[in-house]
């Protein structure tokens, strides 16, 4: 069994003496580079799970014969779940540790994935209608929403609270582009994985991927440190430490990261919250709405309805030129450009917003690719910048239940969204698109007057 991981950042205790300081004190700020692959992996897994999905769904839905806005409103309940769900595990990892979480979330997203897999194959071999196959589909995802929700707060948190506040737009970026690296490698997988063998067919990546979320999950028991020691204490009534008015002594030697006692319960609505949360809600439901329509536009545009087999290849190109956007914003411009929240989250929602009017007229599997990718550079800065800017606004002793909100506001864009935006898209192109340009044209506008400027948010504070 892993040890007790030793507490890495600053705190509110009493300095040792100077001969202790010389052997305890731990150097602050960075995490090491073993830890940070752990946690790079468990994000990397279930992106690039969630994304091959995506890229044989539209497929699925065509060879069921059932109409693109049920495919998209199959995720529904899952999203809404994960609202739910997501504050939730944040605020239990605070008292049982990041690590148990991001196991309990892998586990989630798993089992969710063998269940997906088992009722789509049931409905394409006929053995259930599609109506039926939908339902079961609905209800095994739910697992994803209720359960692999506690995987990326306690990813975020376990890097907020280990990280400067100076570098934590780079850190939370670099996490966050453990997704960018996964919606490439799941597109590239997926018609790979759709394979004869045992009649699996589309339903292949469900099954390829719960098998690699299982090696991710031995590798995350296995090699991480337990924390659970360190967060226990945060909250209970700690004698000694209440007595010294310090925080409460590590196991190991350390000091708890954050003060003693729960800090105050924190509310979508808190003042130093509002800005970001709108500008994350907003611009989260133009992204959502993207890419629910982004497969079903790649048969359209390019007549593959009628062989729904032949769309995964397509549609896994688009996805994955979009996903190498994504990546060349988090890598290459963010670190390159030292980009603050609002900056990066003001260049992103604009170029997002020209991406998406290029979609609008793509005729060609070029044009979408391009149109894709430019969309997919600018959310790839404004994610990060907002995840961002919301972990700066609050103090470090809440950072998980921060990163509870970013999680859940990431869910609550994919309640309604992805399945009005393919309404839209089916009715008229330009009426589907024309709202996400909306979208992105509020949050440009709300961010210039709220948001608070990047040399504020980066100074530090406890």
């Amino acid at each position: 069994m892993a040890d007790t991981e030793p507490d890495l950042t600053p705190t509110r205790a009493p300095a040792p003496a100077p001969a202790a300081a010389a052997v305890a004190e731990p150097a602050t700020g960075a995490i090491p580079r073993s830890r940070m692959a752990l946690l790079f992996m468990v994000m990397l897994v279930t992106a690039a799970g969630n994304t091959a999905m995506q890229s044989v769904m539209p497929s699925i839905g065509t060879a069921l014969k059932v109409a693109d806005v049920w495919i998209s409103l199959a995720y529904s309940w899952s999203a809404l779940l994960w609202v739910v769900c997501a504050p939730f595990w944040a605020r239990r990892s605070d008292q049982r540790g990041r690590k148990a979480m991001m196991a309990l979330g892998l586990s989630g997203f798993i089992v969710s994935f063998v269940l997906c897999g088992a009722a789509l194959w049931a409905g394409l071999a006929g053995w259930m209608s599609a109506f039926w196959t939908l339902i079961a589909f609905a209800a095994a995802r739910s697992l994803y929403g209720g359960f692999g929700s506690a995987a990326p707060p306690a990813v975020q948190a376990y890097v907020a609270s280990r990280t400067p506040r100076a570098e934590r737009t780079q850190a939370l970026s670099l996490i966050a582009s453990s997704f960018g690296l996964g919606t490439v490698i799941g597109p590239a997988l997926a018609p790979l994985m759709v394979v004869p063998f045992l009649g699996l067919g589309l339903t292949g990546p469900f099954i390829a991927f719960a098998a690699i979320g299982v090696v991710a999950l031995v590798l995350l028991r296995l090699r991480l440190p337990n924390d659970t020691p360190q967060f226990a204490a945060r909250g209970q009534a700690a004698p000694y430490s209440s007595a010294a008015g310090g925080a409460p002594a590590d196991p190991d030697g350390g000091l708890e990261t954050e003060q003693a006692g729960n800090p105050p319960r924190l509310s979508w609505r808190d003042p130093r919250l509002r800005p970001w949360v709108f500008a994350g809600l907003v611009g989260g439901h133009a992204q959502a709405m993207v890419q629910g329509i982004a497969g079903f536009l790649v048969l359209d545009r390019l007549g593959l309805r009628a062989m729904p087999d032949a769309g995964a290849g397509p549609i896994g190109i688009v996805l994955m030129a979009g996903a190498i956007a994504t990546l060349l914003a988090q890598w290459g411009l963010i670190p390159r450009f030292d980009l603050g929240p609002r900056t990066a989250s003001l260049w992103g929602i604009a170029a997002a917003a020209a991406g998406t009017m290029i979609l609008a007229v793509a005729g060609d599997l070029h044009l979408i690719a391009l149109g894709y990718a430019i969309a997919s550079l600018g959310f790839g800065l404004f994610r990060p910048g907002t995840t961002a800017g919301t972990s700066l606004a609050v103090t470090r002793a809440e950072q998980g239940q921060a990163s509870g909100i970013v999680a859940s506001l990431a869910g609550a864009s994919y309640i309604y969204a992805p399945a009005l935006g393919v309404w839209l898209y089916g009715h008229s192109d330009y009426l589907g698109f024309g709202l996400i340009v909306g979208l992105c044209l509020i949050v440009l506008v709300h961010g210039w007057f709220k948001l608070q400027a990047d040399r504020d948010l980066t100074n530090e504070r406890t």
